[in-house]
Protein backbone atom coordinates (compact mmCIF):
# COMPACT_ATOMS: atom_id res chain seq x y z
CA UNK A 1 0.00 0.00 0.00
CA UNK A 2 1.36 3.43 -0.93
CA UNK A 3 2.02 6.13 1.65
CA UNK A 4 -0.70 8.23 -0.01
CA UNK A 5 -3.27 5.41 0.26
CA UNK A 6 -2.29 4.78 3.85
CA UNK A 7 -2.69 8.48 4.64
CA UNK A 8 -6.16 8.52 3.06
CA UNK A 9 -7.15 5.45 5.05
CA UNK A 10 -5.99 6.97 8.32
CA UNK A 11 -7.85 10.19 7.59
CA UNK A 12 -11.04 8.27 6.72
CA UNK A 13 -10.96 6.20 9.89
CA UNK A 14 -10.26 9.29 11.98
CA UNK A 15 -13.25 11.03 10.41
CA UNK A 16 -15.45 8.02 11.18
CA UNK A 17 -14.36 8.08 14.84
CA UNK A 18 -14.97 11.81 15.02
CA UNK A 19 -18.48 11.30 13.63
CA UNK A 20 -19.18 8.79 16.39
CA UNK A 21 -18.13 11.30 19.03
CA UNK A 22 -20.27 14.00 17.46
CA UNK A 23 -23.25 11.62 17.51
CA UNK A 24 -22.64 10.91 21.19
CA UNK A 25 -22.47 14.62 21.99
CA UNK A 26 -25.63 15.31 20.04
CA UNK A 27 -27.64 12.64 21.85
CA UNK A 28 -29.83 10.08 20.15
CA UNK A 29 -30.81 12.36 17.27
CA UNK A 30 -27.94 11.03 15.15
CA UNK A 31 -28.81 7.36 15.64
CA UNK A 32 -30.04 5.54 12.55
CA UNK A 33 -31.21 2.26 14.10
CA UNK A 34 -32.61 1.41 17.50
CA UNK A 35 -32.18 -1.75 19.54
CA UNK A 36 -35.06 -4.19 19.70
CA UNK A 37 -34.42 -5.48 23.21
CA UNK A 38 -32.59 -4.24 26.29
CA UNK A 39 -29.51 -6.17 27.48
CA UNK A 40 -29.84 -8.47 30.46
CA UNK A 41 -27.75 -8.00 33.60
CA UNK A 42 -24.27 -9.43 32.86
CA UNK A 43 -22.35 -11.87 34.99
CA UNK A 44 -19.36 -10.13 36.58
CA UNK A 45 -16.22 -11.55 38.17
CA UNK A 46 -14.11 -9.10 40.18
CA UNK A 47 -10.39 -8.99 39.38
CA UNK A 48 -7.57 -9.02 41.93
CA UNK A 49 -6.26 -5.60 42.95
CA UNK A 50 -2.62 -5.02 41.93
CA UNK A 51 -0.15 -3.48 44.38
CA UNK A 52 3.05 -1.42 44.24
CA UNK A 53 4.45 -0.82 40.77
CA UNK A 54 1.63 -2.87 39.31
CA UNK A 55 -0.92 -0.50 40.83
CA UNK A 56 0.84 2.51 39.30
CA UNK A 57 0.85 0.80 35.91
CA UNK A 58 -2.85 0.03 36.16
CA UNK A 59 -3.59 3.62 37.19
CA UNK A 60 -1.72 4.84 34.12
CA UNK A 61 -3.69 2.42 31.96
CA UNK A 62 -7.00 3.64 33.38
CA UNK A 63 -6.02 7.23 32.62
CA UNK A 64 -5.19 6.30 29.01
CA UNK A 65 -8.41 4.35 28.54
CA UNK A 66 -10.46 7.23 29.92
CA UNK A 67 -8.87 9.94 27.77
CA UNK A 68 -8.56 7.65 24.73
CA UNK A 69 -12.32 7.44 24.27
CA UNK A 70 -12.53 3.67 24.84
CA UNK A 71 -15.81 4.02 26.75
CA UNK A 72 -17.36 5.93 23.84
CA UNK A 73 -17.87 2.67 21.95
CA UNK A 74 -16.84 -0.31 24.11
CA UNK A 75 -19.10 0.62 27.04
CA UNK A 76 -22.79 0.49 26.04
CA UNK A 77 -24.62 3.76 26.51
CA UNK A 78 -27.93 4.39 28.23
CA UNK A 79 -30.09 7.48 28.35
CA UNK A 80 -29.32 9.60 31.43
CA UNK A 81 -30.69 12.90 32.71
CA UNK A 82 -28.33 14.83 30.43
CA UNK A 83 -28.54 12.53 27.40
CA UNK A 84 -26.61 9.37 26.43
CA UNK A 85 -24.04 8.26 29.01
CA UNK A 86 -21.87 5.13 29.47
CA UNK A 87 -23.56 2.35 31.43
CA UNK A 88 -20.69 1.53 33.78
CA UNK A 89 -22.41 -1.66 34.95
CA UNK A 90 -21.39 -2.92 31.47
CA UNK A 91 -17.98 -1.23 31.53
CA UNK A 92 -15.99 -2.08 28.39
CA UNK A 93 -18.08 -5.22 27.77
CA UNK A 94 -18.70 -4.35 24.12
CA UNK A 95 -21.91 -4.83 22.18
CA UNK A 96 -24.50 -6.66 24.33
CA UNK A 97 -24.89 -10.21 23.03
CA UNK A 98 -28.65 -10.34 23.60
CA UNK A 99 -29.45 -7.07 21.86
CA UNK A 100 -31.50 -7.85 18.76
CA UNK A 101 -31.01 -5.35 15.96
CA UNK A 102 -32.88 -4.68 12.74
CA UNK A 103 -30.90 -4.57 9.47
CA UNK A 104 -28.96 -1.33 9.05
CA UNK A 105 -30.60 1.39 6.96
CA UNK A 106 -29.89 1.58 3.27
CA UNK A 107 -27.64 4.57 2.78
CA UNK A 108 -27.07 6.64 -0.34
CA UNK A 109 -25.69 10.02 -1.26
CA UNK A 110 -23.38 11.67 1.28
CA UNK A 111 -24.69 9.58 4.24
CA UNK A 112 -22.48 6.50 4.51
CA UNK A 113 -22.24 5.81 8.26
CA UNK A 114 -24.74 4.93 11.00
CA UNK A 115 -24.76 3.70 14.60
CA UNK A 116 -27.24 2.33 17.13
CA UNK A 117 -28.35 3.99 20.36
CA UNK A 118 -25.90 2.27 22.76
CA UNK A 119 -23.02 3.22 20.36
CA UNK A 120 -21.79 -0.40 20.18
CA UNK A 121 -22.66 -1.33 16.58
CA UNK A 122 -21.82 0.57 13.42
CA UNK A 123 -22.67 0.15 9.74
CA UNK A 124 -20.94 1.62 6.71
CA UNK A 125 -19.29 0.68 3.43
CA UNK A 126 -17.16 -1.92 5.24
CA UNK A 127 -20.21 -3.83 6.56
CA UNK A 128 -21.33 -4.02 10.21
CA UNK A 129 -18.92 -3.88 13.14
CA UNK A 130 -19.63 -4.61 16.81
CA UNK A 131 -17.41 -3.29 19.57
CA UNK A 132 -15.30 -5.92 21.29
CA UNK A 133 -15.56 -7.13 24.87
CA UNK A 134 -12.38 -5.71 26.45
CA UNK A 135 -12.93 -7.22 29.91
CA UNK A 136 -10.74 -10.14 31.09
CA UNK A 137 -13.44 -12.80 30.67
CA UNK A 138 -11.65 -15.91 29.39
CA UNK A 139 -14.45 -17.07 27.10
CA UNK A 140 -15.74 -13.85 25.58
CA UNK A 141 -13.18 -11.13 26.35
CA UNK A 142 -9.42 -10.65 26.56
CA UNK A 143 -8.87 -13.20 29.34
CA UNK A 144 -6.71 -15.55 27.26
CA UNK A 145 -4.85 -12.81 25.39
CA UNK A 146 -1.19 -12.14 26.09
CA UNK A 147 0.29 -8.68 26.42
CA UNK A 148 2.15 -9.20 23.13
CA UNK A 149 -1.03 -10.20 21.29
CA UNK A 150 -2.74 -7.05 22.53
CA UNK A 151 0.15 -4.87 21.41
CA UNK A 152 0.37 -6.62 18.04
CA UNK A 153 -3.34 -6.00 17.49
CA UNK A 154 -3.00 -2.24 17.86
CA UNK A 155 0.28 -2.09 15.95
CA UNK A 156 -0.95 -4.02 12.89
CA UNK A 157 -4.72 -3.49 12.84
CA UNK A 158 -5.32 -7.25 12.93
CA UNK A 159 -6.70 -9.46 15.71
CA UNK A 160 -3.71 -10.61 17.78
CA UNK A 161 -1.48 -9.35 14.97
CA UNK A 162 -2.43 -12.09 12.51
CA UNK A 163 -6.24 -12.45 12.41
CA UNK A 164 -8.98 -10.48 10.68
CA UNK A 165 -8.66 -6.77 10.07
CA UNK A 166 -10.02 -4.39 12.70
CA UNK A 167 -13.00 -2.55 11.25
CA UNK A 168 -14.09 1.10 11.56
CA UNK A 169 -14.73 3.13 13.58
CA UNK A 170 -11.92 1.70 15.76
CA UNK A 171 -9.07 4.25 15.33
CA UNK A 172 -6.21 1.78 15.70
CA UNK A 173 -4.10 3.87 13.29
CA UNK A 174 -3.87 6.47 16.06
CA UNK A 175 -3.39 4.03 18.93
CA UNK A 176 -0.53 2.24 17.18
CA UNK A 177 1.56 5.36 17.80
CA UNK A 178 1.40 4.83 21.57
CA UNK A 179 4.62 3.78 23.29
CA UNK A 180 5.16 0.18 24.36
CA UNK A 181 4.94 1.32 27.98
CA UNK A 182 1.56 2.94 27.43
CA UNK A 183 0.13 -0.05 25.55
CA UNK A 184 1.33 -2.34 28.34
CA UNK A 185 -0.32 -0.06 30.90
CA UNK A 186 -3.61 -0.15 29.01
CA UNK A 187 -3.48 -3.94 28.88
CA UNK A 188 -2.66 -4.14 32.58
CA UNK A 189 -5.70 -2.00 33.35
CA UNK A 190 -8.00 -4.06 31.13
CA UNK A 191 -6.81 -7.22 32.91
CA UNK A 192 -7.63 -5.62 36.28
CA UNK A 193 -11.29 -4.69 35.66
CA UNK A 194 -14.24 -7.00 36.42
CA UNK A 195 -14.70 -9.75 33.85
CA UNK A 196 -18.09 -9.66 32.12
CA UNK A 197 -19.29 -12.67 30.16
CA UNK A 198 -20.66 -11.18 26.96
CA UNK A 199 -20.14 -12.81 23.56
CA UNK A 200 -20.13 -10.09 20.94
CA UNK A 201 -21.46 -11.03 17.47
CA UNK A 202 -18.99 -11.54 14.65
CA UNK A 203 -18.68 -8.61 12.25
CA UNK A 204 -20.44 -8.62 8.89
CA UNK A 205 -17.98 -7.95 6.08
CA UNK A 206 -19.46 -6.14 3.08
CA UNK A 207 -18.77 -7.76 -0.31
CA UNK A 208 -16.23 -5.94 -2.48
CA UNK A 209 -17.68 -3.38 -4.89
CA UNK A 210 -18.34 -4.64 -8.43
CA UNK A 211 -15.51 -4.21 -10.88
CA UNK A 212 -15.90 -1.28 -13.24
Amino acid sequence: MSARATSRGVAWIASMAAMGLVMWAAGSSGVSAQAGTAPAAPKKVAAAKPAGAGAAMVARGKYLVDIGGCHDCHTPHKMGPDGPEPDMSLMLAGHPSDMTLPPPPQMSGPWMFSGIGPFTAWAGPWGISYTKNLTPDKETGLGTWTEQQFMDTLRTGREQGRGRQILPPMPWQAYRNMTDADLKAVFAYLKSIPAIKNKVPDPVIAPPPPAK
